[in-house]
């Protein structure tokens, strides 16, 4: 019991404080992704630097060309120019050297796109619904508890928190563990997206979609709603605090008891209300 206490005293120790909070929240003039927290995202993240790579070689080639062209073929060297308008070979070069560059660019993005289609084996599952404007979460395998989840407006943040990205009821997940996310939507359509987990579905009404992460570093996690569902479109953020498997088990039971009343928790006010 005593061990029990002591990692939930750790657990909200660490969802208060600040430093973590920046785990994967974009930074001001940041020009890259987040840094990657899951495998999905690590893969994402190598595919585009290699290709950021081969496109400013392409580019610095192309360019190069264009030089070479201006500065040989100028009007001043050039009085009489070249007839030339047909090279067998030039043509067969220019043709297939593209072809295979983007077949070799197809083959990884086709690897990735598999790998992040859905969990192979997960090892539990939490189900979104969204709703004009906020988040409602259900933990399937811990009890079948579910809670809604609301942006915290701006004059009640704490010192650190970020805003329009703070909400009252994150979700919390366990480190290191193959999650099945299913999305769906209860009025208008919505995406879920988290960033730092390379992870963005659709929530359709009436559509059950599927993807997975796998949270490879502890922290506090940001996203938002990613497709344009109304006035308060830009109110809707998702936080994922990710902890150890241990602090996560505590977590469960404490919201099996806290969620257990109303079966999803409600505002502020609509719960002072109902008390």
């Amino acid at each position: 019991m005593l061990k029990r206490t002591i990692a939930l005293m750790g657990l909200l120790m660490a969802a208060a404080t600040p430093a973590k909070a920046a785990e994967g929240l974009a930074k001001p003039w940041q020009l890259n992704f987040q840094p990657p927290a899951s495998p999905v995202m690590e893969q994402i993240y190598a595919l585009h630097n290699n290709l950021t790579m081969l496109i400013t070689i392409i580019t610095l080639f192309v360019l190069a060309l264009l030089i070479v062209v201006w500065w040989r073929f100028r009007e001043s060297k050039n009085k009489t120019p070249s007839k030339t308008t047909h090279h067998t070979l030039l043509e067969i070069v220019w043709t297939t050297i593209p072809i295979l560059i983007l077949v070799g660019i197809a083959i990884p993005s086709v690897k990735l796109h598999y790998f992040m289609d859905k969990a192979e084996e997960p090892e539990m599952t939490l189900k979104v619904v969204g709703y004009q404007w906020y988040w409602n979460y259900t933990y399937p395998d811990q009890g079948g508890f579910s809670f809604d989840s609301y942006m915290v407006k701006e004059e009640d943040l704490k010192d650190g928190e970020p805003r329009l990205l703070k909400t009252d009821n994150p979700v919390v997940v366990p480190v290191d563990t193959t999650i099945q996310v299913l999305v769906t939507a209860g009025d208008v359509l919505h995406s879920f997206a988290m960033p730092a987990f390379g992870m963005k579905k659709d929530a359709i009404p009436g559509r059950l979609n599927e993807t997975w992460f796998k949270a490879t570093k502890p922290g506090t996690y940001y996203g938002q709603c990613s497709e344009l569902c109304g006035v308060g479109h830009g109110f809707m953020p998702v936080e994922i605090k990710v902890v150890s498997k241990e602090e996560f088990k505590i977590w469960a039971v404490q919201a099996q008891e806290q969620f257990a009343k109303y079966g999803r928790v409600l505002p502020a006010y609509a719960s002072a209300e109902m008390e």
